[in-house]
C-alpha cells in the first residue's frame, strides 16, 4: 500500500527584521489588510492549518484568533522559522511563504499544490527568467526537512536556497514569474502596489 502524503500546513514567514524597508514588512498594507494577515488568510484556503512564524517579542502584537510559532532562535535566516515549525509538528510538510511577495495569489498557490510532489524533498517555485527555487514559497516535506537539520549542522551557509539546489526537489515554474516579486525596500513596495492598482487589486 502507498504511503499517505503529509498533510500541508502553512507558514507566514513574519520574524524577519526589515531592516531594508525600514518598517516591518508584515505589517505593510498591499490588498487593505497587514501583509501577514493577509497571507495568512490566503494559505487558509489551500492549507488544512495556518501559522505565524514570529519572534517573541512580537507575539504581543499578533491580533486575536491568528495561531503562531516562535522561534526557537537555533537557526540564522530564514531556516529559524520553518525548522522551529518543524519541530513543532513534524509529521506535516509546510507551505512557506514570505512576508515580502506582495503579488502573490491563491491560483499561484493552487497551482503550487497541485504540482507537489511529496516523494521529493520540497517542491519549490522557480522563476523561469532564473530557473533557482525560491525556498520561501515552496513545500517542504518533513524529510526535506529533516535533512536540512543535519545539512545545517555543518555546513557553512544557512541559506535554504543554496540547500535546495543540492536537493531532490520538485520545481514548478508559475504561470506569470511577476507572483515570486520580492518587495524588500520602499520603491519595491510603491512598485507592487502601483502593480496591484493596474490590476484592480
Amino acid at each position: 500500500m502507498e504511503n499517505k502524503a503529509p498533510i500541508v500546513y502553512g507558514l507566514v514567514l513574519a520574524g524577519g527584521k526589515s531592516t531594508r524597508m525600514g518598517a516591518d514588512k508584515g505589517w505593510l498594507t498591499y490588498h487593505k489588510v497587514p501583509q501577514q494577515e493577509y497571507l495568512y488568510t490566503l494559505l487558509g484556503e489551500v492549507c488544512d492549518q495556518v501559522y505565524l512564524s514570529v519572534r517573541k517579542e512580537q507575539q504581543q502584537d499578533i491580533p486575536e484568533g491568528f495561531k503562531t510559532i516562535v522561534d526557537n532562535d537555533e537557526h540564522r535566516g530564514p531556516f529559524n522559522g520553518i525548522l522551529s515549525a518543524h519541530t513543532q509538528h513534524p509529521d506535516v510538510a509546510w507551505l512557506v511563504l514570505a512576508c515580502d511577495l506582495p503579488l502573490i495569489d491563491k491560483n499561484a498557490l493552487r497551482q503550487l499544490m497541485d504540482n507537489r510532489d511529496p516523494n521529493k524533498k520540497a517542491t519549490s517555485f522557480g522563476t523561469c527568467e532564473t530557473g533557482l527555487p525560491e525556498p520561501l514559497v515552496a513545500i517542504w516535506e518533513p524529510t526535506g526537512l529533516e535533512e536540512a537539520k543535519a545539512y545545517l549542522k555543518t555546513a557553512e551557509s544557512s541559506c535554504p536556497r543554496k540547500f535546495l539546489i543540492h536537493s531532490d526537489i520538485a520545481l514548478v515554474h508559475p504561470e506569470k514569474d511577476e507572483v515570486l516579486y520580492n518587495a524588500n525596500s520602499l520603491e519595491e513596495y510603491e512598485f507592487a502596489k502601483s502593480k496591484l492598482q493596474t490590476h484592480g487589486s
